[in-house]
């Protein structure tokens, strides 16, 4: 086979952040990650999935540690190998839009504590919400030499997702300046023959790498893989394989070991992959011991193609209707769920969509009447503060909602001011290094929470034995 004629396959591993992420809701802890990075980096990876996501809520959260911290003992970790993120648009990490200049230094700080790719996705597609995330990443790399954005369209079916609609799309992408565009397939809805047509039109209309990013939940995504690669794509994701399959990503050693001996021989040796999985191994057990990786998300759910519902909105769903003693209505709202999406304009289901459209279909059943009652996201959709729908949002049920209020046709970001300034005056009692102040942007109650635990661990108080309401700690 002629040197020319090799085309090896790149891969990102996502055990760091989506493998965790999908099946023990993001709870693994940086020193559980540490020890194992010297050899994750001999692999030659394309580059490892750490941070973003989910990642820095439950840091924050959860596990009671500086995500930041996380990012910089990764990046010493991991010397030789690109660390990429996940990034909401002007979502950034948290649930509402922010002002541009919040935007810009959370792409600076990202990058400069040790991010190499910011993977940027909007949860309509509106292309609006990801140019100011694109253009910080590129203004970094113009003045810092480092910095890559990709940007990911989240993949959905539809009427108005059409193969013209992502060809569209793709171009638009390559203009906005973008390095390379992922399909971003949170639900597993793409099929391996609908794989090659979609990746096979793509790759005629751009030069840039094409990533594809899916899930396993619907069973199919190994057999995806393989038609995308075939057709054109250059990079995948995947986890090692005690955190694969299920809601996770298809395992990264058996990708290896089906590319290996073609064209697309990713050259990665099994022997390495090997002790990865056994060292991550004992820590999926012992997940499954404690009921922090429950069985049920390991399975395949061909349900997902039949409603398009991701597994996590699938769970959130569940615990809606056993709060309300309302379990034996789950049909009925896995019905309703593609009704109230067509009403809302028909957006891909993805964080914090998916969540907005569950939710809104539980209320529409449980209250015997389609929105009688609106959620206050609902609302904001409906009035155009998350972007602008592939598809019109159905008039009568704008009517109903939010009558006579005025909607918002521009970039919603263009309406906030600037916020970095009133946000450094509001938590610079506990600033303790730049970027705390990113932290508390995004999650202000849980940031303020996280600074006061980390007071107390450096002045060695006991916050068991702390008598907050009067702010006594004993040492």
């Amino acid at each position: 086979m002629s040197e020319q004629a090799k085309k090896p396959v790149k891969i990102m591993e996502t055990i760091l952040r989506d493998a965790h992420q999908s099946l023990i809701a993001t709870r693994m802890p940086t020193e559980l990650m540490l020890p194992i990075l010297p050899t994750m980096d001999k692999v030659g990876y394309h580059a490892v999935e750490c941070w973003g996501g989910a990642t820095f809520d439950a840091s924050l959260r959860f596990l009671k540690e500086d995500p930041w911290d996380r990012l910089r003992k990764l990046r010493d970790g991991l010397k030789n190998t690109k660390l990429q993120m996940l990034f909401r648009g002007q979502n950034i990490l948290g649930y509402r839009p922010y002002a541009d200049d919040v935007v810009d230094y959370f792409v600076q700080r990202s990058i400069s504590a040790g991010i190499d790719i910011i993977r940027i996705f909007d949860c309509l597609n509106d292309l609006r919400n990801l140019q100011e995330a694109v253009n910080a990443t590129n203004q970094f790399k113009r003045q810092e030499g480092r910095g890559h954005a990709q940007v990911a369209l989240s993949y959905t079916l539809g009427d108005a997702y059409t193969i013209e609609y992502w060809v569209d799309m793709t171009k638009k992408v390559e203009e906005m300046g973008a390095d390379s565009l992922c399909i971003k397939d949170m639900a597993g809805l793409l099929l391996p023959y609908a794989a090659t047509e979609l990746i096979s039109e793509m790759r005629k209309v751009t030069k840039l790498p094409i990533q594809l990013h899916t899930h396993y939940t619907s069973g199919v995504a190994s057999m995806t893989y393989l038609k995308a690669i075939e057709a054109g794509a250059d990079i995948i994701d995947t986890a090692i394989s005690p955190f694969a399959l299920g809601t996770s990503q298809p395992a990264t050693e058996v990708m290896v070991e089906t590319f290996k001996g073609t064209p697309y021989d990713t050259g990665y040796d099994q022997a390495l992959l090997a002790q990865i999985a056994d060292y991550f191994r004992p820590y999926r057990d012992e997940c499954l011991k404690s009921g922090l990786l429950n069985p049920k998300v390991m399975g395949v759910d061909i349900k997902t193609l039949l409603y398009q519902v991701p597994g996590g909105m699938l769970s959130n769903m569940v615990s809606q209707l056993k709060e309300q003693n309302a379990e034996d209505k789950y049909y009925e709202v896995l019905q309703e769920i593609p009704r109230v999406r067509k009403d809302l304009g028909e957006p891909p289901l993805v964080t914090p969509s998916s969540q907005i459209v569950g939710t809104q279909a539980v209320f529409n059943v449980l209250m015997g009447e389609r929105y009688k009652m609106a959620t206050k996201e609902t609302k904001a959709v409906l009035r155009g503060e998350y972007g602008q729908t592939v598809k019109p949002m159905n008039q009568e049920v704008i009517e109903k909602v939010i009558p006579g209020e005025e909607r918002i046709t521009c970039r919603y970001a263009d309406l906030l001011d600037n916020e970095l300034a009133k946000l450094e005056g509001e938590m610079k009692e506990w600033k303790q290094q730049d970027e705390d102040v990113l932290s508390y942007a995004l999650f202000p109650q849980v940031a303020k929470d996280f600074f006061k635990y980390r007071q107390a661990q450096q002045e060695k108080v006991d916050m068991t034995q702390a008598d907050t309401k009067n702010g006594a700690y004993p040492v």
